[in-house]
């Protein structure tokens, strides 16, 4: 009778086309005019992260679009790491990014490391310099700063701006054999010092850093800039739509300006040292598209003050179930689907907007309340003895393991004599429409009948410690006593076979819905919630405490819960509470 319920999904499949058709966002519409008007053969897109961090919930937008775009399209998605800056990178940050899009999916065409092209950007930086469009400059970058200019006022340009294609090229040469101190010179683009667009003024293409790289090796003491080094990437990978969160607006002048100028398409010469490895590469023009990153109110996503919750012990690590990080979030019990229907609730535009928390767990309720087995569990739990049962009685019911869903089969649960019950299903005194259990009143124990408060047993400091009762033999679901009118329905669990379980129940991570606003002369620390944490020990059903690790179930009329991918074992429970069944912030409101 008893069959188990789904296994615990993995990467959930990809959307299917009456999903993909529906979407029309400015981004698709675009794609779509490429295809139709034979702009590309095939799309290509990728995503860059830079190995520095954990991902964390806006990248999963920026992660759904870059490759959600390439599989509607029949196209492919490249992986690359923008690893131009060793002194910030580490191994445990790329290991943990390939992990989170894998878990949300996806999988790459290709993996790709900005440190693959290095030659490939020295050499155009190169050419840039010998087309008179590159300079070596000598300014600190204190007087860089002086001499860029305001938003009102031009800049004026270096004193170096003038220096001779030969010993420009000397110079650079000088750089990258290491015959200069960090900060001493820069190669800088010769743009407009007087446009109004700041990134067009002059900026750093390569500056110099002693430090071995983590991939490259001990060979390179000068690195390329973002801009440089993201746009050739682009180029060399023949991405057809680089899309970009609206931060990167104001560089896009600059990504062209890279591209136009190195002109990869048409400089096989540059591609050289990819054909020696046995990179290939396309070499094709990419267009840069920038859309609305994803914000949501009540967290923080800057990575500095996200290295900093994990750096001075605010949090558990950077997998803290409190954390807007993708590994945060999967052990708090999100899943992949329900990240990918709020990137698809929200949308892609071109307009900045907060989204309400409260988007984040709704969409992680509905995936769950059609895909989260219920099980039962006391996580405050009261005793309550059926005292005209006999001594030792148990028996076994069965229960559908999804009310809504008969592929989920059912289970088989212990009863007993003695059970747990959820605390605040009782009340002494009820307030005003209670409809739960009370002194001499009934309610209907789910699956096994109704029973009745008789007798409410207190320690010595008056604290209810042991309800005492009745169940009537003739209540049970079926049976014809089963049809009288009992006000209210609560779950339990038979004491004598419940498994003792640690819960933890989280919260949001601050009270306040701006944590970043400092008007007040407060910071995000001052707005840490106390409440977001607490750990209590509690009693679930045996079928509950046999989840795998990862495994969200529904705690009947508590929440949905997931068992911890780290800390769960099967004789020692552990669950995290994903979300309530309802968003208990709006009552708060």
């Amino acid at each position: 009778m008893t069959s188990p319920p789904p296994a615990a999904r993995g990467p959930a499949a990809s959307p299917d086309a009456a999903a993909s058709a529906a979407r029309n966002d400015f981004i698709r519409q675009i794609v779509r005019d490429d295809l139709a008007n034979g702009k590309h053969a095939a799309i290509r897109t990728r995503f860059p992260p830079e190995p520095n961090g954990y991902l964390h919930i806006g990248h999963a937008k920026a992660i759904c679009l870059d490759f959600g775009i390439a599989e509607e399209f029949g196209g492919v998605c490249n992986l690359r790491f923008d690893d131009t800056n060793p002194a910030r990178e580490d191994p445990e940050f790329v290991r943990a990014i390939q992990d989170d899009v894998r878990w949300l999916g996806f999988d790459w065409a290709e993996l790709r490391h900005a440190s693959d092209y290095f030659e490939v950007y020295a050499l155009a930086a190169e050419k840039l310099i010998a087309q008179g469009d590159a300079f070596v400059c000598d300014l600190t970058a204190e007087q860089v700063r002086e001499y860029r200019g305001t938003l009102t006022e031009p800049g004026r340009n270096s004193p170096y701006r003038d220096r001779s294609v030969e010993e420009n090229l000397d110079l650079f040469r000088r750089m990258r054999a290491g015959e200069f101190p960090d900060g001493a010179r820069t190669l800088r683009a010769k743009i407009d010092m007087a446009s109004g667009n700041i990134n067009l003024r002059d900026p750093a293409l390569y500056r110099i850093k002693h430090m071995p790289h983590p991939i490259a090796g001990e060979g390179w003491c000068i690195y390329p800039m973002y801009d440089i080094a993201h746009a050739l990437g682009d180029a060399i990978e023949g991405i057809t739509h680089s899309l970009c969160t609206l931060e990167f607006e104001d560089h896009r002048p600059l990504y062209d300006w890279c591209v136009d100028k190195v002109d990869l398409a048409h400089s096989p010469e540059l591609l050289a040292p990819l054909t020696a490895k046995g990179l290939p590469n396309v070499a094709a023009k990419p267009r840069q598209i920038e859309f609305s990153r994803l914000n949501i109110n009540y967290t923080v996503m800057s990575k500095r003050k996200l290295v900093a919750l994990v750096g001075d012990g605010l949090v558990d690590g950077w997998d803290d179930p409190r954390m807007p990080t993708l590994q945060g979030l999967r052990r708090r019990g999100y899943t992949p689907a329900s990240l990918r229907l709020l990137v698809d609730r929200v949308g892609i535009s071109k307009q900045n907007s907060v989204i309400d928390f409260s988007v984040l767990e709704g969409a992680l309720r509905d995936d769950l309340d059609a895909h989260a087995p219920r099980r039962m569990a006391a996580i405050d739990p009261l005793k309550f003895v059926l005292a005209n049962l006999p001594e030792g009685h148990e028996e076994t019911l069965v229960f559908a393991n999804h009310p809504k869903d008969e592929a989920f089969g059912t289970r088989e649960v212990p009863f007993s004599r003695e059970l747990w019950i959820e605390r605040e299903d009782f009340a002494e005194v009820p307030p005003k429409g209670w409809k739960r259990l009370v002194p001499g009143g009934e309610v209907r124990l789910r699956g096994a009948g109704i029973a009745r408060v008789d007798e409410v047993v207190k320690d010595a400091a008056g604290n209810v410690v042991e309800l005492r009762g009745w169940l009537d033999p003739e209540s049970r679901p079926g049976m014809e006593g089963a049809n009288r009118k009992v006000k209210g329905t609560i779950h339990w669990v038979s004491a004598k076979h419940a498994v003792e379980a640690e819960i933890r129940l989280y919260d949001r991570l601050f009270s306040v819905a701006d944590p970043d606003d400092e008007s007040g002369g407060k910071t995000y620390r001052d707005h840490l919630n106390p409440d977001s944490k607490r750990s209590v020990r509690g009693y679930v059903e045996p079928a509950a405490a046999a989840a795998a690790p990862e495994q969200s179930l529904q705690f009947e009329r508590l929440g949905y819960f997931v068992a911890d991918r780290r800390d769960h074992r099967g004789d020692a429970p552990v669950f995290n509470r994903s979300v309530s069944l309802r968003d208990t912030w709006a009552d708060k409101s």
